[in-house]
């Protein structure tokens, strides 16, 4: 029986001892987790932080994309102005050049009128 005991005790004596370890194992699990998990909510910090600049930085692309817009919408009507102004120039040019076309047209008639003219003179004589 003492032998049983001893075992028994021996036993008991070496269940503590594994459990002992067993318990420092899953308290070192524990600490390892808790360290994990300040180093992913650390990580989770510095992305937010970084993803803050990241859209305070594209506020400002957009903001200058915006005052980049707003100069060609006002150089767009700078320029369709300009054209229509162009356009009515060259409706003035286009009349002018008719106008000048018809002067052409009537010197012409009247150079040709005298050539009959002197052409018929000169066959009279």
């Amino acid at each position: 029986m003492e032998a049983a005991a001893t075992a028994a005790t021996a036993a008991a004596t070496a269940a503590r001892y594994l459990a002992a370890a067993h318990d420092r194992d899953i308290a070192d699990l524990g600490v390892k987790v808790n360290a994990c998990r300040a180093a992913i909510d650390g990580l989770g910090e510095q992305t937010r932080a970084r993803f803050d600049e990241m859209d305070r930085r594209f506020e400002r692309v957009d903001a200058r994309f915006d005052r980049v817009d707003a100069r060609f919408e006002r150089l767009e009507v700078k320029v369709d102005a300009g054209f229509a102004v162009m356009d009515a120039k060259f409706a003035e040019y286009d009349q002018g050049f008719a106008a000048m076309r018809h002067g052409f047209d009537q010197t012409a008639a009247g150079f040709a009128r005298i050539e009959q003219l002197l052409t018929a003179r000169d066959d009279d004589r």
